[in-house]
C-alpha cells in the first residue's frame, strides 16, 4: 500500500512541475504547445485520413491526422516537458508569420536554421542533419552524374528554401525555372518530365523514392564536386516566437541529449510509415 502512495505522490508532483514550467512558459499557460506544419511533406510531415501509427489530430480538419518526423519529433518533446500537443496545418509561406504573430508556439517543419530567417525567429536545434541531394529520372543523362558539375538542363525546388536559393545557382549547367510551390508539386515536376531534376535533401529524396522508385538519387558527398552548405544550410531546427528563452531551453533541453543516430533512426521509421510505403 505505500509503494502505491508514493507512486502516486510521484506523479502528482511531476504533474504540478509540468503545470508550475507551462505557467512560466509564453503562450504555453495552458500546457499545450501548438505546432504548425505542412502537413504535406513527407517524410517530414504529411495528413492521413486515420491515427494509425501514432497519428494526431489536425486542428480544424475533421477527419484529417498528422504524421511523419516532425510530428513524431513533437510527440518526444511534449512527453518529455508535460505537454499536449496539438498540430496546425499552414502553407510553407504561412509558417514563419505564426510564429512572428503568436499565432502558433513553434513550427516543426523541415526548416534549415538560416540566418535570414533568424532575424526575424529564434531556433531550437538542430532536430536533424540534412545532406543535400538530387533527384533525376532514371536513365537520363543525369542519373549518370558524378558531381554537380556533370548535371544538366532544367531544374527546380520547393520555394522559400536553401535547394532553390543556395544549391541550384551552385549548378553551371542548370537551367533554372521558377520554384515549385510545395515538396509534392517539385517531385511531380521531376516524375513528370517537367524538368530534368530537382535538388532536396536526403529525407525527402528518400520518401520520394519509395513513391517514385523510377527516381534516381544523386548524392555527391565527398566527389569534390558537391554543393558548397553552410552549417545553417544543413542544421534542420524548431522556430520560435524571437525572446521565448523559456520556450527555447525547454525545447534544447530535450534535444540535446539526442544524437545524430537517434535523429536518423526516428527519420528511417518515418520513411518506413509514411502512407506512399504501404
Amino acid at each position: 500500500m505505500m509503494k502505491k502512495w508514493i507512486a502516486l505522490i510521484l506523479t502528482m508532483l511531476l504533474a504540478l512541475s509540468s503545470a508550475a514550467l507551462a505557467e512560466t512558459i509564453p503562450g504555453l499557460e495552458d500546457g499545450v504547445l501548438t505546432v504548425a506544419m505542412e502537413c504535406a511533406y513527407a517524410p517530414y510531415n504529411w495528413a492521413q485520413p486515420d491515427d494509425s501509427n501514432g497519428a494526431v489530430p489536425i486542428k480544424d480538419k475533421a477527419g484529417l491526422y498528422a504524421n511523419g518526423y516532425d510530428v513524431m519529433m513533437a510527440k518526444q518533446i511534449c512527453e518529455a516537458n508535460g505537454w499536449e500537443l496539438e498540430i496546425v496545418q499552414l502553407d510553407w509561406d504561412s509558417l514563419i508569420p505564426a510564429i512572428i504573430s503568436g499565432t502558433v508556439d513553434a513550427v516543426i517543419a523541415g526548416q534549415s536554421m538560416t540566418a535570414e530567417r533568424m532575424e526575424v525567429v529564434d531556433f531550437a536545434g538542430p532536430y536533424l542533419y540534412a545532406t543535400i541531394v538530387c533527384l533525376a529520372k532514371e536513365g537520363s543523362p543525369n542519373a549518370e552524374a558524378k558531381g554537380i558539375s556533370q548535371l544538366s538542363g532544367t531544374a527546380t525546388s520547393q520555394s522559400g528554401t536553401i535547394w532553390y536559393d543556395t544549391c541550384l545557382p551552385q549548378i553551371p549547367g542548370a537551367t533554372v525555372v521558377p520554384p515549385a510551390e510545395s515538396a509534392p508539386a517539385m517531385l511531380m515536376a521531376v516524375e513528370s518530365g517537367t524538368v530534368d531534376f530537382v535538388c532536396t535533401d536526403m529525407p525527402t529524396a528518400q520518401g520520394a523514392l519509395i513513391a517514385y522508385p523510377d527516381l534516381v538519387l544523386l548524392d555527391f558527398a565527398g566527389s569534390g564536386d558537391d554543393f558548397t552548405v553552410s552549417d545553417e544550410d544543413v542544421n534542420i531546427g524548431i522556430s520560435i516566437q524571437k525572446g521565448n528563452e523559456a520556450l527555447l531551453n525547454a525545447l534544447n533541453g530535450y534535444l540535446k541529449g539526442l544524437t545524430a543516430d537517434d535523429f536518423n533512426a526516428l527519420m528511417a521509421e518515418a520513411i518506413r510509415v509514411q502512407p506512399l510505403s504501404e
